[in-house]
């Protein structure tokens, strides 16, 4: 081998096949939570608006005394 040269090893397999569209169902299922876990997420989303304005009220509540 000359300089500059590199050896690479070759183990003689073949190469992986790479993932292509064809395996692609048109069926596949939608990525969406179910609804119960839906319905969760919603009463946590009112509950933080909720925790945000009891916190802005009673700091207002606080600064008047």
């Amino acid at each position: 081998m000359g300089a500059g040269q590199v050896e690479y090893s070759y183990s003689g397999a073949a190469p992986t096949p790479r993932p292509t569209m064809e395996g692609m169902l048109w069926s596949d299922p939608e990525n969406e939570p179910p609804k119960e876990l839906r319905d969760t997420q919603d009463m946590l989303r009112r509950l933080g608006v909720f925790m945000a304005l009891a916190m802005v009220l009673a700091m207002i509540v606080i600064g008047v005394r």
